[in-house]
């Protein structure tokens, strides 16, 4: 049993940091080779009949690594929910990745900033959220905005657990010793009443 709240902390702590890893921006340097639209069957997944409700278009933005490997994109918005990256304008960033289309002869290297997961098996991609054009492949930014948000996070959860240490200590800890302190009395009241029934019992 002194195993089970170790593993449930550290299940805790890979949830929360996949979670974290999924919907904060990344950001990847390739070069862009095409545009594509396709149509998602969003039914395939539930197991219900396809209809006009269940399938959509969706954008995509075709590229390739430095080293040649494949990488693609989706190119959704995300409107007003969540993740809030207020997305509204996946139209504009399909015609930027166009704009930016190159061949291996002349490369343009291009940042793309997303997030999400590529999981081929679940047809998973990331989403684009921003493009912009780089000098080179060795490029590479400091991710200032994760850098921020984490330092924020750990100081919300900081302050969070100050005060419930702080709870626990002012108001839960006396109170559980109140009802310790009670249920001591309760008990010695009662061995003083059975200890004097039996007392009266046993009299000749």
């Amino acid at each position: 049993m002194r195993f089970v709240k170790p593993i449930l902390v550290l299940l805790l702590l890979l949830v929360v940091g996949g979670f974290l890893q999924f919907y904060l921006p990344s950001k990847d340097v390739v070069r862009i080779v095409g545009t594509d639209i396709k149509r998602v069957d969003v039914a395939g997944r539930s197991g219900q009949p396809e209809t006009a409700d269940t399938t959509r278009d969706v954008r995509f933005i075709n590229a390739v690594w430095p080293d040649g490997g494949p990488r693609v994109y989706r190119n959704e918005e995300t409107g007003w929910g969540f993740p809030w990256y207020f997305k509204f304008d996946s139209g504009n960033l399909q015609a930027e990745a166009q704009n930016l289309v190159s061949g291996s002869d002349k490369p343009k290297w291009v940042l793309v900033t997303h997030y999400g997961w590529r999981i081929p098996v679940l047809s998973m991609f990331p989403n684009a959220v921003a493009l912009r054009q780089v000098d080179s492949a060795d490029y590479s930014t400091i991710p200032w905005f994760n850098i921020v948000f984490l330092l924020i996070l750990l100081f919300v959860i900081w302050q969070i657990w100050r005060f419930v240490a702080r709870f626990r200590a002012e108001r839960v800890e006396p109170f559980i010793d109140r009802l310790d302190d009670e249920a001591d009395e309760l008990v010695d009241d009662a061995n003083g009443f059975f200890r004097r029934l039996r007392d009266r019992f046993d009299r000749p």
